[in-house]
């Protein structure tokens, strides 16, 4: 039986813990069992329990400490990824082997580990040996997406991640929550993007014909090929949750192998009908 694993990725700050606690609650609710493992050395606090934490191997703090090291922050958390890509038999030991696991990493969000260090990679690579089917879910904060070169940079922060870890990837505006309801209906072109009118919109803007003709032929990429699509992800609506959930598990096939389970039902009175004795009746009369 195959085994599920979510990434869950995105810059610092676009709600990858968040999504992950969203994402528990959710499971709960609809009675499904969810873990999540925490793969960010620099991780400080979660409202939710974790099956594996990276910090127990090595922390981001301990590294800067060394005096023999002397690492900033960012170097710090690269030599710890590093040293976990070296020590896998932890992750393994950590998860066990359970039929059916549905696993949420959440994963730093240092972008440089997704576009040109191989951390990531052999991370997916392991993970598909041991029989898990991998998704990508890229986030993005929906508020850093109201314009649209912003929200060119965040496409290509998505397709870098996808080219580079070469797994089915989800991605995701979050914190629509805390959008205002103008900023909201202006997000909602961005969901489903025509990127030759977006060009056409802020060509004023762009003064260098250099950078007017590599910036059409990003969004020609774009545009053409519907390589990066973006689900908006509102933690209050249970609705648009479920949604985002439905992508992901289609693109790992999740449920195809699982056998019926009935849901949980709110406990009723016993029915304590005898049924043999009712039919036997209606026979003598």
């Amino acid at each position: 039986m195959p085994r599920y694993a979510q990434l869950v990725m995105g810059p610092a700050g676009s709600g990858k813990s968040t999504y992950c606690s969203t994402m528990i609650q959710h499971a709960e609710a609809i009675n499904r069992s969810v873990q999540v493992v925490n793969l960010d050395p620099a991780a400080e606090h979660f409202d939710y329990p974790v099956m594996a934490d990276i910090r127990e191997l090595i922390m981001v703090d301990d590294v800067m400490e060394d005096e023999s090291l002397r690492f900033g922050p960012n170097g710090g958390l690269v030599f710890c990824m590093e040293y976990f890509a070296n020590n896998f038999d932890w992750l393994e030991e950590s998860l066990g082997h359970v039929e059916d696991d549905y696993i949420l990493f959440d994963c730093p969000g240092q972008i440089e580990l997704y576009t040109h260090l191989p951390v990531m990679r052999q991370l997916v690579e392991q993970l598909q040996q041991w029989e898990f089917r991998v998704c990508g879910v890229f986030l993005v904060d929906s508020q850093f997406m109201v314009e649209t070169f912003k929200f060119i940079s965040g496409i290509m922060a998505a397709l870098s991640a996808m080219v580079s870890l070469e797994i089915p990837t989800v991605n995701i505006m979050t914190k629509m929550d805390l959008l205002s309801p103008k900023a909201k209906k202006e997000i909602e072109k961005y969901l489903d993007p025509d990127m030759y009118s977006m060009m056409e919109d802020n060509s004023v803007t762009i003064r260098s014909k250099k950078f007017k003709k590599l910036t059409k032929a990003i969004c020609g990429l774009i545009d053409d090929y519907s390589m990066v699509r973006f689900l908006p992800f509102d933690r209050t609506d249970e609705e648009g949750i479920n949604i985002v959930l439905q992508h992901i598990d289609f693109s790992i096939q999740y449920g195809e192998d699982l056998e019926f389970k009935e849901p949980k039902e709110p406990d009723e009175e016993p029915d304590n009908t005898n049924y043999d004795d009712f039919f036997q009746e209606k026979v003598e009369d």
